[in-house]
């Protein structure tokens, strides 16, 4: 049961993270920035790899979440 609640802990540390790594980029000056005007591009390298990342943890903590719900009722 602590497991569970200690896994779940790290998670959101690592969602914490890995939500931060990807905001950097999409600060204040980078709407002024004609470079990506229309807003949207494509995700590459460690982009992408953060953004995969975020997924796959957040499926994890969502799973964790009703785990624990479950062990603790």
């Amino acid at each position: 049961m602590q497991a569970t609640l200690i896994i779940q802990i790290v998670v959101s540390l690592i969602l914490i993270v890995l939500v931060t790594l990807q905001s950097k980029d999409s600060s204040l000056g980078a709407g002024f920035s004609s470079a990506t005007q229309s807003g949207f591009h494509t995700k590459r390298g460690p982009e992408k790899i953060i953004y995969l990342a975020t997924i796959i943890f957040s499926i994890v903590f969502l799973v964790l979440s009703f785990l624990n719900i479950a062990i603790w009722k």
